[in-house]
């Protein structure tokens, strides 16, 4: 997904629009960035686990270039909750109330 990484002022009634308060819309996308960012985190875990070294010597501890890159590419990705902020605004998140669906039954 390509997203800007600069800071972007929101228009917090169309935030708000979405969900119908604000502050429901900002904890659905701090939900979503959590998600996102557990996602990345094991993803990337997963990637440097490749690099993990049986031994615990300091000594024989040496820099691996591709797993120098593998994290500079992590870092440079946008931060979760722009991403997050992203989809909500774009329609791609998806939340319910459970407590409504409950009432209905």
């Amino acid at each position: 997904m390509a997203v800007n990484p600069s800071i972007i002022t929101r228009d917090l009634d169309k935030v708000a629009e979405i969900s119908g308060n604000i502050y429901e819309s900002i904890h659905i996308v701090s939900q979503r960035a959590k998600q996102i960012s557990l996602a990345n985190k094991e993803e990337l875990n997963n990637k440097l686990s490749e690099f993990a070294s049986s031994v615990d010597n300091l000594e024989e501890v040496f820099e691996n270039k591709e797993q120098i890159e593998i994290s500079k590419f992590y870092e440079r990705m946008p931060k979760p909750s722009t991403l997050a902020m992203e989809e909500f605004m774009e329609g791609k998140v998806y939340f319910r109330y459970p407590e409504e669906e409950n009432t209905e039954e």
